[in-house]
């Protein structure tokens, strides 16, 4: 049987477009407008990341971290993220749901306790920032046992022969990390150098879904659209952000925001 995942890249094949990714933070900015935040852009977004909040995202730039303040600030637990998840995938089960943190949760949970955790909650996938290849090998073999897809990182830096044995290893997918930023710079490289960066990647394994994400805005979507898939998130955090400050309706806000984006990959 073909994972959710894997069916989601051969309908946006057939359609001829790059599949579109959406990241926002668990419990931001409360545990029930989160939950209709990724239940409504769904209704556009192909594939859905949701982030454990962080006291300490290394990876994350300014809008990620203000999301997670929020969230904890707010009282979200890991039990809270499961339950989202969980509540998400139950009036959502074609949607893949990939939750996306770091491992010292994982490590405070048991990796045991909590790969059963994600499969009560009917998770697809995860993505662990700061647990990379190979020390991450063993916890990915645990698992594909749960079939839950563990997603590997590519970064400009990686070289060939690392990324040939990283994408060999890989599971449904592998996320290209554009640039050597945090999340939500300023896109500091052409979109034709991060598509050729790209090309070179597929060339190793033509088969193996990538999608490319960091500095991906509805200014630069479209340039960048030859890609298997990509990912915005910090642009969503950031209209959560300002959708407060307003007093605006931000679960209204950003599924318009994931209207306009998905709209500029057709």
């Amino acid at each position: 049987m073909k994972s959710s995942i894997k069916l989601i890249f051969q309908k946006c094949k057939k359609e001829n477009r790059s599949a579109l990714l959406t990241y926002t933070v668990a419990g931001d900015n409360t545990k029930a407008k989160s939950l209709d935040i990724i239940n409504n852009i769904s209704k556009h977004a192909d594939i859905i990341e949701l982030g454990f909040p962080h006291n300490t995202p290394i990876a994350d730039g300014g809008q990620i971290q203000e999301s997670s303040h929020r969230a904890l600030k707010n009282g979200i637990k890991l039990k809270n993220v499961f339950e989202i998840a969980k509540a998400f995938k139950k009036n959502n089960k074609s949607t893949p749901l990939i939750l996306m943190g770091y491992y010292n949760l994982i490590y405070q949970t048991g990796e045991g306790n909590f790969l059963n955790r994600c499969k009560a909650s009917s998770v697809d996938g995860l993505i662990i920032v700061d647990l990379p290849y190979p020390e991450n090998k063993n916890f990915a073999k645990k698992c594909k046992k749960k079939n839950i897809a563990f997603i590997q990182l590519l970064a400009p830096t990686t070289s060939k022969n690392r990324m040939k044995k990283i994408i060999k290893d890989s599971h449904e997918m592998c996320y290209y990390i554009s640039m050597l930023s945090t999340t939500g710079g300023k896109l500091k490289v052409s979109p034709k150098k991060i598509l050729s960066n790209y090309e070179k990647i597929k060339k190793i394994n033509k088969s193996k879904n990538v999608v490319i994400g960091f500095g991906i805005t509805s200014k630069t979507i479209s340039s960048l659209k030859k890609a298997d898939g990509l990912v915005v998130g910090s642009a969503l955090c950031k209209g959560i952000s300002e959708s407060i400050k307003k007093r605006q309706n931000p679960v209204t806000n950003l599924s318009n925001m994931v209207k306009l984006l998905k709209a500029k990959l057709l």
